[in-house]
């Protein structure tokens, strides 16, 4: 038997396994690395983050994921290029990160990849009948696993669209394996370039688990203040948008668009979610011009609205707690206008004992767990959450 494989049996039988996880959002801005150290798997999976760091991509390589992301027509030539680099760069991150943390690669069981999103195309947005749901993300699994030596696991998002969903969102099955409570209804709101949300019942009715994207999170906002406000990536603190005013009738353009009357669960990406999406809101809008301060507060809105009312269109009027992640969790101004439309205070994973900034690479490393040590849990057939294992392996040597 290749000794990879052995080990790989070995490692599905052994009583806790070491799992790094890695992810790069829409953001583009880093990678995050989290070590965890899992036992059992399914509703019995514990896991411990045991460090967590994210690594910023330098400047030049920044730029050179934004030149081939979220467009429709891009240099073959560079997307396959980077396709390598951004495998190998991630594992020399990971490398970096274990002697930082002075753990041995020996000591690490497996890496679980996410990769880097250059575009995301389910039916909902490209609209023609005769081509499936798609989505392609980019780092290649055999470059980490030839340049680190441990077993590498990447592309979760394949086996989601083979089995019937849409690719995303994946964050419900580690939600619901480690948040999912008998006494509280809770959802898990992340804010990364896009927002999405999981709902997980108190009920324990794994057929009323239910996971969809919202609409935008910080990538409208963020491409705009990288476009106006040189060598500002994001606005920190809200401290522009702070100091304009919301401008509802662009906020009604904003929110005019056909995505928002599809059925949930949905899908969406910076595909749809851009500059000219903006451009032709506030022309639809006839506010032009505007300060522009005012157009981050109006974004701001823009995100807050379409998550207040992607939430009280799926979960009405039951009682339930929100728990935040990513990086919109901390806009203040964004979180104060989501607190207001759902009247309600918003935590964050802290509470729940995961580090809120850490929980998505958490979230891939539990998938790789599962993929290797899970026995098959059921997560109800509901529309979106097939039951599948995602994952595909990569073995070093």
């Amino acid at each position: 038997m290749n000794p990879q494989l052995h080990k790989l049996t070995r490692m599905a039988s052994a009583p806790t396994r070491m799992i790094i996880g890695l992810m790069s959002g829409t953001s583009l801005d880093g990678l995050d690395i989290a070590l965890c150290k899992f036992s059992g798997s399914g509703r019995e999976t514990g896991v411990e983050v045991l460090e967590f760091t994210t690594i910023p991509y330098p400047e030049d390589f920044k730029e050179e994921l934004k030149a081939i992301s979220f467009k429709e027509q891009v240099e073959l030539r560079k997307v396959t290029l980077l396709h390598k680099l951004v495998g190998s760069r991630s594992a020399e991150m990971i490398l970096g990160a274990l002697s930082d943390w002075n753990v041995a690669v020996q000591d690490v069981d497996l890496i679980a990849s996410h990769g880097q999103t250059i575009f995301h195309a389910p039916f909902s947005l490209h609209h023609n009948p005769e081509l499936p749901d798609s989505t392609l993300q980019i780092g290649d699994g055999d470059h980490i696993a030839e340049l680190t030596g441990i077993i590498t696991l990447s592309d979760f998002r394949q086996k989601h669209i083979a089995a019937g969903g849409e690719g995303a969102p994946l964050a419900v099955y580690g939600d619901y394996l480690l948040f999912a409570d008998s006494v509280e209804n809770r959802i898990l709101l992340n804010i990364g370039g896009i927002s999405n949300f999981s709902w997980l019942p108190s009920s324990g009715r794994i057929q009323d688990l239910f996971s969809t994207d919202v609409g935008p999170g910080n990538t409208l906002m963020d491409q705009f203040v990288q476009q106006h406000y040189p060598g500002k990536y994001y606005d920190k603190d809200a401290e522009i948008a702070k100091a304009g005013r919301v401008n509802p009738k662009l906020v009604e353009a904003l929110c005019s668009d056909p995505f928002f009357n599809q059925p949930f669960p949905r899908t969406t990406g910076p595909e749809l979610f851009n500059l000219d999406y903006l451009e032709q809101a506030i022309s639809a809008s006839g506010q032009e011009p505007l300060s522009g301060e005012d157009i981050l507060a109006s974004l701001c809105s823009f995100t807050a609205q379409s998550i207040v009312s992607a939430i009280q269109q799926t979960v009405g009027d039951l009682d339930y707690a929100v728990y935040l992640s990513g990086g919109g969790m901390h806009n203040p101004l964004l979180v104060e206008m989501i607190q207001s439309g759902l009247g309600l205070d918003l935590k964050d994973t802290t509470a729940l004992g995961i580090n809120p900034d850490a929980k998505e690479a958490v979230l891939f490393a539990l998938l790789a767990n599962e993929c290797v040590a899970g026995s098959g849990t059921s997560y109800g057939y509901g529309k979106g959450i097939p039951n599948v294992s995602m994952g595909k392996i990569s073995l070093p040597g």
